[in-house]
């Protein structure tokens, strides 16, 4: 499985030219506390004889002073190297190792398992290209593991391999295996994991590996180096939106000016018309020289030296782009942020930003919200301590390009420097156009005009009780996509109207075909859809009017301001509690398809959370019931709350 080559004794040239050539994947390993991420790599590099005779010799005298394997081989130490990683038997830095096979390069990054080193994972998986997350056989899904999957989806790691490890302790049974891999789906649900893959294994034995073993029969699947060699990547590279960012600019002699940077994404070539941001001065590739001569094209991530056509402005900072392709050029946007530092995050506080080769000062402007890693809910705020994560709004002094993160892992990250420590303090992801765009959030807005004044009825709401006999409610379906909630609402509705009562449906989706036009599908504009609804279904109940709403509002926060608006005392939350499972073989739109694909982001359940009401006026199980008996269901409830008699 070595780099072994008969070319090293033939031709050494050639196959360091072969060698030089082969594809380069970069992953990590991540887990909690002793899940055996260090062991892994230890055993992976020792299966695969990658350890110098001297290295071995010292591990396996290590292991007897150090070891955790009660004196036997402990490849854990091969990575864990600081005095107190092998006191305590723990990762604490990130550690990196390289080797390489006959048909790849790897670069490994070992990071901590324990809850304070977050910031090193992010560190380490901040230029991975596939994550392997490891979980303990004998305790199953754990909330680091949990933790470290939300991060690996944060930073666009499209590549997953859930590792559970050390099934020799659970005596290699298959049951085991099948139970975690069901429980880490569920919660996988909802996060943005497009290529996620599982494999038993035993990391201090070997099974499943480098060799399969014996132990597992069951197992049809290959091995871990297999799956190394084998993942695909080359799809991973950007190679639409050309993008580079200027570090230097080479004036060696009088007669040559050249700007060096290395290729974000795209490909350039001889002749290309190029923009230069934010000047937006254009020109056209004169030649693209590299140490090794000129080329007629280049890619992503070669380094170059672009001359131009034309003398144009182009310093440090800028970035060289397609005029037809340009990114945002903005100093206000919206972005996750992982904060890395003790001293707690502030809004207002002034730091230098760093992204790409730019640096510009800037501070938060917004914390909009901070995410619970455990439940994946959005909590408000003040400010965000050691490794917690949250969406901001940023405030630049300049505009910088760049793209969303999704897009361009390059151009849409950066981090943010203490100006006085000049330590790095966080790291963040520019979110998309639609998610980090400055619109308003209108929950507690005034407004516009302050000329206008409420107008009130001459009829009363007694009047309306009276003439109704009815207490006018709004009653909210609240569940996952495909779950019933439509349908449901429009047989209570008919239910209802045959019984005389004054009622009529509100719906998300017919809502989206009108008022909210305009919205998409962040959570800020699930959250303004559910705003303008609410102030619907409030004119629906004060014109006596029962108003049934149908909305996914996957928000716990919003589904309260929305009772806020309608008035506690005549809101109704009924939570539409239809498994996922159940709402991808009932959804005939390919919805959920579309959703794993990432062909639609933002989708609750999917790549979004739903927040289940933490108190429901009622629970239906629409899996298990008929339509007509969760109208019977609803119709109890209206009576118990005197809504109808």
């Amino acid at each position: 499985m070595s780099h072994q080559s008969n070319l090293i004794a033939t031709d050494i040239d050639a196959y360091l030219k072969q060698h030089e050539n082969k594809e380069l994947l970069r992953f990590l390993t991540c887990g909690s506390v002793d899940d055996g991420k260090s062991t892994l790599i230890g055993r992976l590099l020792y299966d695969s004889k990658m350890i110098y005779e001297d290295q071995l010799a010292a591990l396996q005298r290590d292991s007897r002073t150090h070891g955790t394997t009660g004196g036997n081989f402990d490849p854990a130490l091969l990575t864990d190297g600081l005095k107190a990683e092998r006191e305590q038997g723990i990762t604490i830095d990130v550690a990196y190792r390289y080797f390489s096979t006959a048909k790849r390069k790897f670069i490994i990054a070992d990071t901590p398992g324990h809850e304070q080193y977050t910031r090193n994972m992010a560190t380490g998986a901040s230029t991975a290209d596939l994550a392997i997350i490891l979980i303990d056989a004998r305790h199953g899904v754990l909330t680091q593991t949990k933790r470290h999957s939300f991060i690996t989806s944060l930073l666009g790691i499209k590549h997953v391999l859930v590792a559970i490890n050390k099934m020799d302790l659970v005596d290699y049974q298959q049951d085991v295996f099948e139970s975690i891999r069901a429980d880490y789906k569920d919660f996988a649900a909802r996060l943005e994991l497009p290529d996620l893959h599982f494999m038993p294994i035993s990391a201090l034995k070997g099974d499943n590996v480098v060799e399969p073993g014996s132990n597992m029969p069951w197992h049809r699947g290959p091995t871990l180096m297999h799956f190394l060699e084998t993942v695909y990547i080359g799809s991973d590279r950007n190679l639409q939106d050309f993008r580079l960012p200027v570090q230097a600019v080479n004036r060696p002699h009088l007669d040559f000016r050249g700007y060096c940077g290395t290729i974000a994404s795209g490909i350039v070539r001889q002749g290309d018309e190029i923009m230069a941001l934010p000047s937006r001065k254009t020109s056209r590739v004169a030649s693209i020289v590299t140490f090794d001569g000129e080329l007629r094209e280049a890619f992503t991530p070669q380094s170059i030296t672009i001359t131009l056509e034309d003398e144009i402005d182009v310093s440090r900072g800028d970035m060289l782009v397609r005029p037809g392709n340009v990114p945002r050029l903005e100093s206000t946007f919206d972005a996750m942020v992982v904060w890395m530092a003790e001293t707690p995050l502030t809004v207002g506080t002034p730091y230098i930003f760093k992204q790409t080769t730019k640096m510009v000062t800037g501070a938060v402007s917004a914390l909009r919200y901070r995410v619970d890693v455990n439940t994946m809910h959005r909590n408000e705020a003040d400010s965000l301590e050691l490794n917690e994560i949250g969406r901001c709004g940023i405030t630049l002094s300049e505009p910088i390009a760049f793209d969303s993160y999704p897009r361009n892992r390059a151009t849409g990250a950066f981090i943010i420097i203490d100006r006085i420590s000049n330590r790095t303090v966080a790291a963040g992801m520019i979110l998309d156009r639609s998610t980090g765009q400055n619109r308003p959030d209108h929950w507690d807005g005034v407004p516009a005009s302050t000329l206008q004044a409420t107008e009130l009825s001459h009829v009363t709401p007694d009047q309306r009780v009276a003439r109704y006999g009815q207490k006018p409610t709004t009653i909210l379906l609240t569940g996952l996509t495909a779950s019933g909630k439509t349908t449901i609402a429009y047989a209570l509705e008919r239910r209802l109207f045959d019984v005389g009562r004054a009622c009529t449906v509100l719906d998300g989706q017919n809502m989206r075909l009108g008022i909210s036009r305009d919205l998409g599908f962040t959570a800020e504009e699930r959250s303004e859809n559910v705003r303008r609804s609410a102030e619907v279904a409030k004119l629906i109940n004060d014109a006596g009017l029962i108003c049934i709403a149908a909305f996914v509002a996957p928000s716990e926060t919003v589904r309260r301001r929305a009772a806020e608006v309608i008035g506690p005392d005549r809101f109704l939350v009924v939570h539409v509690a239809t498994p996922v499972a159940v709402c991808r073989h009932r959804d005939t739109d390919g919805r959920y398809d579309k959703a794993d694909s990432g062909e639609i982001a933002n989708f609750p359940g999917v790549s979004a959370p739903y927040d289940i009401p933490e108190q429901a006026d009622l629970v239906l199980d629409a899996d298990q019931l008929s339509v007509d008996q969760s109208v019977d269901k609803l119709m109890a409830l209206l009576q118990a709350k005197s809504v109808i008699e």
